[in-house]
């Protein structure tokens, strides 16, 4: 972990110390719904490492909304109602939309007269017919593979409230984006963003997604590790997806499983790897809160950014 002197490094032990009494205990049921597949958090993991995240969570809401009050007391207009915003950013396979999920379940717990939405960068890829058109397939994921004007775009929408605006939807049982299926982004108190690109910064954008943000997550490990949790998650996909024809994986699933693998680490050597090392990795250091990861995706440590 690199540039640690704008950063506290604080333990597991030393940050769970930050829990607040107060919010009603999550049920293994909540869990199994926040966890993504091959993923693994525990009640534990809520109490010691996401129960004292939400309550600084809590800290800069409350700061963002007196600002919000004092800048429209200055201009003498009535408080326009502009949405707090969580970027959550990291590897593939690391854990991201787990970490947003859950956060999503405590944070609706804990304002019951908010409203909380959660959605992934994934819908803002180019479809895979628009990646073979450019020659992008086999750099889908790195950053010339998204729709960086409309992700943008909606995020600029939604800063603003200015309505109902529509996410698309990305599916990875067929690998590519769900034609004429959106996620509707209505006016949230709070908005969760999730993606492994919210903290890049494209060289031909005069914004960013990450200038949309209030508040910003890294989700951190060893490489070495990202891609067993990788290869790990791809061997519960082909065991999932042997009994559906229309799964991506389907193919992979009925072959051979070694061959398949290989095929597997071969996409993380040549893809996934590269990108997290040359485009990934490069934002941990912009980010508010990194969670550091370890075996078992068990979070040992946290930095907390000084400034």
């Amino acid at each position: 972990m690199q540039d640690e002197m704008n950063y506290y490094r604080i333990t597991r032990h030393e940050w769970k110390r930050f829990y607040r009494n107060g919010m009603t205990p999550l049920s293994q049921a909540d869990l199994d719904q926040a966890k993504s597949l091959n993923d693994r958090i525990s009640l534990a993991d809520v109490k010691e490492i996401y129960l004292p995240l939400r309550h600084l969570i809590h800290v800069y809401y409350n700061q963002y909304q007196s600002q919000q009050q004092d800048r429209a007391d200055f201009l003498r207009l009535h408080s326009h109602k502009a949405p707090f915003i969580v970027g959550i950013a990291g590897s593939v396979a690391v854990g991201k939309s787990t970490s947003a999920r859950l956060l999503e379940i405590l944070l609706t717990r804990a304002y019951p007269t908010k409203k909380i939405q959660n959605i992934t960068t994934d819908g803002f890829l180019y479809s895979n017919a628009e990646l073979k058109r450019r020659g992008l397939l086999a750099r889908k994921g790195f950053p010339e593979s998204y729709d960086m004007n409309h992700l943008i775009n909606f995020m600029n929408e939604v800063k603003n409230n200015l309505g109902p605006v529509k996410a698309p939807k990305y599916s990875h049982q067929i690998y590519d984006l769900l034609p004429h299926e959106y996620d509707l982004i209505d006016s949230p108190d709070i908005l969760i963003v999730e993606g492994i690109n919210v903290l890049q910064l494209p060289s031909n954008q005069q914004l960013y997604v990450s200038d949309f943000f209030d508040f910003s997550i890294y989700v951190d490990a060893d490489p070495i590790l990202i891609e067993k949790w990788y290869l790990d998650r791809f061997k519960l996909l082909l065991d999932t997806a042997f009994t559906d024809p229309t799964n991506y994986y389907y193919p992979y699933a009925i072959g051979d499983r070694q061959a398949a693998m290989a095929m597997a680490k071969r996409v993380w050597q040549t893809n996934d790897l590269p990108n997290l090392r040359d485009y990934i990795l490069p934002t941990r250091n912009r980010a508010d809160v990194i969670l550091h990861k370890t075996t078992k995706h068990r979070i040992n440590e946290i930095y907390l950014r000084k400034f």
